[in-house]
């Protein structure tokens, strides 16, 4: 079995819907982060960190919209909302500062233009605990991931205006 990524809110290579989309900058979305469950991760994992990204975001560097780290190895599914407050999350689990500069759950906001890409990826860890704090931005989130990574798994949404 393949380690997959799938949704309730989210459709593989859709629309990202107005409750993911940010409320402000214009926009007038929920900023709501979705339902999301994985499934089969490979023999090993101890624990699972998630992110959503904007390739496209005309930075240079892409725009970090979710970062979450530490999710419990037994854990298979975050709910909806969950990026709106830690307590919703897994015990043990914490959120790191995304580019808008909070630790949470930032919707997308893309300028006028082409829709851009919004990467949901679940990631298998081979640790428990991988070292970072709300503060941490996503390059190290990135970094202390892919140092520890066995598997990831993605879903695709699109959004523009």
């Amino acid at each position: 079995m393949a380690f997959t990524l799938a949704s309730e809110d989210l459709k593989d290579g859709g629309t990202l819907p107005m409750a993911q989309v940010y409320n402000g900058m214009g926009l007038h979305g929920a900023n709501l982060s979705p339902q999301l469950s994985w499934s089969d991760p490979p023999p090993g994992t101890q624990s699972f960190a998630l992110t959503l990204y904007d390739p496209d975001a005309p930075t240079g560097s892409g725009w970090w919209h979710w970062l979450v780290a530490n999710i419990p190895g037994n854990c298979r599914s975050l709910v909806r909302g969950a990026g709106s407050a830690e307590a919703s999350l897994p015990l043990g689990a914490m959120m790191a500062r995304n580019d808008y500069g909070s630790s949470d759950f930032g919707g997308a906001a893309p300028p006028p233009g082409p829709a851009h890409r919004y990467i949901f990826t679940i990631y298998a860890l081979r640790v428990e605990h991988i070292d970072v704090d709300r503060d941490c931005s996503g390059a190290k989130v990135g970094f202390m991931v892919n140092m520890n990574r066995l598997a990831s798994a993605s879903l695709t949404a699109h959004y523009g205006r």
